[in-house]
């Protein structure tokens, strides 16, 4: 297989500002860069390549999408991995934000726990930790 790992994720939103508060503050990620249309999140490691970006607007090859415009794109479910010792602190950061968690899941074919919340534009947003006698 050819493939390392995944690059980036962007998600389409309503309103830039909105959902870069929410990244920055509730999901606590680091703003790579940012201009009036794009903010480009660190993942991980900021050594690494994998980002999160939200958008306004059309991304390339748009028009070749075989959905109709208006479908292309909407609500995905997406995780972010979190060592178990910092998960808990990293769901009541997101709590005291607001935002409504749902969880915990045990998932035991995997062996993990996970939480989940949704983001302003109805996103999917799971917290995912493997066990410790799993890694």
């Amino acid at each position: 297989m050819n493939v390392k790992g995944y690059s980036e994720i962007v998600l389409i939103v309503k309103d830039i500002q909105k959902s870069k508060k929410f990244y920055e503050d509730v999901v606590d990620l680091t703003i790579e860069s940012s201009d009036k249309d794009w903010v480009w999140f660190y993942v991980g490691d900021k050594n690494g390549n994998q980002r999160l970006a939200i958008h306004k607007g059309k991304l390339l090859f748009e028009e070749k999408s075989p959905l109709p415009e208006g479908k292309r794109w909407g609500q995905i479910h997406y995780a972010f991995e979190v060592d178990r010792d910092n998960l808990n602190p990293a769901i009541e950061k997101v709590k005291s934000k607001g935002v409504e968690i749902f969880g915990p899941v045990d998932f035991k074919w995997i062996k993990a726990k996970a939480y989940y919340f949704y983001d302003p534009d109805g996103n999917l947003v799971e917290y995912w930790s493997p066990d410790e006698t799993s890694m």
